[in-house]
């Protein structure tokens, strides 16, 4: 039993796992008059990563379901009122057959219906993925107070407290604004597409040419984000990280081996085709978590995570060719053109150099996942 269940969660987590290594659930609370009722829907990837990481992990199967209840109660804060309030699990239930989710009921016992509520969470934090990259557990949160709504599939992660008050009501501005800034976040923290976005800056000296190419790998990965969130077009996480791996790798080879190729429709095709990769990943931080909203509410969501994607590209885009720019016309200035292609060259090879040992790394990390899981 022990090897089975140990084996069934470095499959769970090594198919799953990704640059991004996102597990997502659903959380649903009822406030009353002296207790505040919250359910959670949770995902195996994130009870089995919770248990791998467990010294030693659990081997039966209902005793991990109990100790993940313990650990996700740990790691959820439930402040109402500006105080904290402590919490207990009633009810746990397995994922029923076809299901990936199990349902956890808890209660938090309350003197009066708060004014409000404050929700903040570190689920999966202290787990590293890969050096710098730490596992993040996100929440798509509802809350009612009898019947009337508070808030409708607002997220939860652990980057900042979700403040729920007595007079809160459903916002679509509020789904749009924290997709936007999850967008952020997911690339601000997410090394791959930096990683890529940054090699194809390296290789750009107009702005013109910038707009190009950055247009084309919005262009790319915007259609096939829109294609997997719809469930129109998917590929499962084994086959899209390694491409994203590689098409870091490509890149940053070809700025140094072949740099007449950075420039011009070569470097807006490569941008469009692995853009499209790209995409695939992207959703990946989006598909359960997008799971029961409706029709409008995701077209706002995926706009406004795509608006934040690139707003998080642009963070590093710019400053980066602004810094090139910079320094190529200082030693053009200072000394000649010659001199700033030079310089400019130095600069293409030695960042394409880091950059690719950094793409191949991640690219032997996702063909282990995958030799892992045959």
């Amino acid at each position: 039993m022990k090897w089975m269940l140990a084996s069934c969660a470095l499959l769970i987590a090594s198919t799953v796992a990704r640059a991004h290594p996102v597990a997502q659930g659903a959380i649903e609370m009822t406030i009353g008059a002296d207790r505040i009722v919250l359910r959670a829907r949770l995902s195996l990837e994130e009870i089995f990563v919770a248990n791998m990481y467990a010294k030693p992990p659990v081997t039966a199967p209902a005793e991990v379901y109990r100790q993940h209840a313990d650990y996700f109660l740990r790691h959820l804060f439930l402040f109402a009122d500006g105080q904290q309030r402590s919490g207990s699990l009633v009810d746990s239930r397995p994922p029923q057959k076809g299901s990936a989710i199990a349902v956890y009921d808890f209660e938090f016992p309350i003197r009066r219906a708060p004014r409000s509520i404050q929700l903040e969470q570190n689920v999966l934090n202290e787990y590293d993925y890969a050096p710098g990259n730490r596992w993040e557990a996100t929440y798509l949160v509802r809350a009612r107070e009898g019947e009337r709504a508070l808030i409708e599939n607002v997220l939860l992660t652990s980057k900042a407290p979700l403040v729920i008050s007595a007079n809160s009501h459903p916002s679509r501005w509020r789904t749009f604004s924290d997709y936007v800034r999850h967008g952020i976040n997911h690339i601000l923290t997410g090394y791959d597409h930096l990683l890529f976005i940054a090699a194809l800056a390296l290789a750009v000296r107009r702005f013109w040419e910038l707009f190009k190419i950055i247009a084309a790998f919005t262009l790319a990965h915007t259609i096939t984000l829109t294609l997997s969130v719809l469930d129109i077009v998917r590929l499962p996480a084994h086959l899209v990280e390694p491409m994203i791996a590689l098409s870091i790798v490509f890149v940053a080879l070809e700025n140094l081996f072949w740099p007449d190729r950075t420039h011009g429709g070569t470097r807006l095709a490569v941008a469009f085709f692995f853009g499209l990769f790209h995409g695939l990943g992207f959703a990946g931080g989006l598909l359960a978590v997008m799971s029961g909203m409706a029709g409008a509410e995701v077209a706002l969501a995926i706009l406004g995570f795509s608006l934040g994607v690139e707003i998080g590209h642009q963070c590093v885009v710019l400053p980066l060719f602004g810094l090139t720019t910079t320094v190529r016309a200082v030693a053009q200035r200072a000394h000649d053109a010659a001199a700033s292609a030079r310089v400019g060259g130095w600069l293409l090879r030695g960042g394409s150099a880091m950059i690719s040992i950094a793409g191949l790394f991640y690219l032997v990390t996702a063909l282990e996942q995958i030799a892992g899981t045959r």
